[in-house]
């Protein structure tokens, strides 16, 4: 796949933003299937559906911090630290997420974290990436503690990070398990996120 296919249907495509594609081959056990394949062929495995989002950053809403937030600056361990206190069963080391520093894709202004302003508690982070040479910007880790969630901050660092990709992006991706309980397609599709496409992978060992 070229870059000039992977323009014309970013989300139907591939599954992962498109220096990925280029760089990661899917691993051994892993069988990677488009909805509409899969619905055709016969698996064996364990089967957790993604789904994959665009946006064409053309009309992105407003990005508003809800009051009693602030947003700081904060270092690795300190994401990895609240990525991790997001999830019950997920591990992201802090040597893990210093790589993403050493990405083509990386833009420390697309890092952001929002703080608790009674306190300074973490409450929110997220992380995007941007794909200069296709202009692709990329949602990563958008992640609210669960003590602060439904107060608008997971909608604030999505528009907040388009909003920053408007002008160096001519569009942005995002995916996500289908069967998060905390509901991210609602989240982005509210957002603006459109063109929805689900991709299966599939542990086959």
């Amino acid at each position: 796949m070229n870059a000039e296919q992977y323009l014309a249907d970013p989300c139907g495509t591939s599954s992962l933003p498109y220096w990925k594609t280029e760089q990661f081959a899917v691993p051994e056990g892993i069988c990677v299937c488009r909805d509409d394949a899969f619905s055709t062929q016969s698996i064996e495995g364990v089967d957790e559906p993604y789904f994959k989002l665009m946006h064409d950053l053309r009309q992105v809403q407003p990005a508003a911090l809800p009051a009693g937030f602030r947003l700081v600056s904060a270092g690795v361990a300190d994401f990895a630290r609240h990525i991790n206190s997001c999830y019950d069963a997920e591990s992201l080391s802090e040597a893990e997420l210093l790589a993403y520093r050493r990405r083509q894709t990386y833009d420390p202004t697309l890092w952001l974290a929002v703080a608790d302003a009674g306190n300074g508690a973490l409450a929110a982070t997220g992380i995007g990436e941007l794909d200069g040479r296709i202009g692709e910007g990329i949602l990563e880790w958008i992640q609210v503690s669960p003590a602060y969630r439904r107060r608008g901050l997971g909608r604030f660092l999505v528009c907040e990070l388009l909003r920053r990709m408007q002008g160096r992006a001519q569009f942005a991706t995002v995916s996500g398990r289908v069967n998060n309980p905390d509901k991210p397609f609602a989240l982005y599709t509210g957002c603006g996120f459109n063109n929805p496409v689900i991709w299966h992978v599939i542990k086959t060992k």
